[in-house]
């Protein structure tokens, strides 16, 4: 049973991923035009109509399956590598697994993950408000300081000027 479970997940994967490609569109479509262009000539019979019907209800009845497989296990997969996540992190233990959980349990854990969320952002936003003060102090005094060294710099010129002692090569 392993194995054919095993040779199922090998197949859906490939037929999945093979199912995806531009190209796999374009041979549809191009079936679909075909069948269309054909309609002349088999007179639009019921049998004609049929063809199209059949062959596109028993394809994505298919498809339904082997895509369900694959979601399914992509989800499954990504649930483990967010598990491994919240297990290595600071993050609470209490997240791994919710997946499980049923919707009134969901959205209770949903509620209090905003207001958590809440309290946060108004502790950012406490912070944000004495580093923005900060933040002006500190480019305040960086400008000071600019206008200081320009101040500095066109007074010392101004004397290099007057007693002609200037650094500069005549132009």
């Amino acid at each position: 049973m392993a194995r054919l479970t095993h040779i199922f997940t090998r197949f859906a994967v490939v037929v999945s991923e093979w199912t995806g490609k531009p190209a796999i569109f374009v041979l549809a479509l191009f079936s679909v035009i075909l069948w269309a262009a054909t309609g002349p000539v088999f007179d639009y019979s019921d049998t004609w109509q049929l063809v199209i019907n059949t062959s596109t209800t028993i394809v994505t009845f298919l498809m339904v399956f082997l895509l369900q497989n694959a979601q399914t296990r992509d989800t499954r997969a990504i649930q483990a590598k967010l598990n491994e996540l919240i297990l290595t992190s600071a993050a609470e233990n209490r997240f791994v697994g919710i997946e499980n959980l049923d919707e009134e349990d969901l959205k209770h854990l949903d509620r209090l993950v905003e207001k958590a969320a809440k309290r946060h952002h108004e502790q950012q936003q406490g912070n944000a408000g004495e580093s923005v003060e900060h933040n002006r102090a500190v480019a305040a005094k960086s400008a000071s300081k600019a206008k200081r060294r320009r101040v500095a710099r066109t007074a010392s010129g101004k004397r290099q000027s007057k007693t002609g002692n200037s650094s500069r090569k005549p132009a």
